[in-house]
């Protein structure tokens, strides 16, 4: 497996803890003295999947820019 396909790989598995940690919040949130930990517990896979979510969109332009590289900035018919 490339190194992408591992990336993608986390990045939806990110996104099933992301829905099951707000899950968790609501849930939370419907107690009588919510914990705050479990407000907070959503952002970790928030921010790794901002992370994730960052490179895989600067995928398609990264490979853009190394082929440009390698022909000498010319495009090629």
């Amino acid at each position: 497996m490339t190194w992408s396909n591992w990336v993608r790989q986390i990045h939806r598995w990110l996104s099933i803890a992301f829905a099951v940690a707000v899950v968790a919040n609501i849930v939370a949130l419907q107690q009588e003295k919510p914990a705050v930990w479990v407000g907070l517990s959503a952002l970790i896979p928030l921010a790794l999947l901002l992370l994730t979510g960052l490179y895989l969109f600067a995928l398609p332009y990264a490979a853009t820019w190394r082929g440009r590289r390698r022909t000498g900035g010319r495009e090629q018919a």
